[in-house]
């Protein structure tokens, strides 16, 4: 068993709309973060994880995650699961996101692409 108490998790930056807190498990197969995101992520065009499968669950807020063809609007309690290679932007005044990856999330495989 493995534990991070929240005081040992570590702050992180994307930009200035989105800041998270990453619990790293050293575990290759999944992790978690909690993203706190205060505007339109990526400020322009979309994001892409080209390995990993994102599993989120929205802790407070609301908002809309927005794909290449299709528009989400999420509201605290839904949970949402993101494909390897979905183009999505998100889009909200104040959302706070529990953030899981399989296999674990890293920058190599995180994209901005239009």
């Amino acid at each position: 068993m493995k534990v991070i108490i929240k005081e040992n998790a570590e702050l992180g930056k994307n930009s200035e709309e989105c800041k998270t807190l990453e619990y790293d498990f050293k575990d290759k197969d999944i992790d978690i973060g909690v993203a706190t995101i205060t505007g339109r992520f990526p400020s322009k065009d979309y994001c892409v994880n080209t390995i990993c499968k994102e599993l989120i669950y929205v802790l407070e807020g609301t908002g809309s995650l927005c794909f290449e063809k299709e528009k989400i609007n999420y509201k605290k309690g839904d949970a949402i699961l993101i494909e390897p290679n979905d183009k999505y932007y998100w889009d909200t005044e104040y959302s706070v996101v529990s953030m899981s990856c399989t296999p674990s999330w890293n920058t190599d495989q995180h994209k901005l692409v239009k």
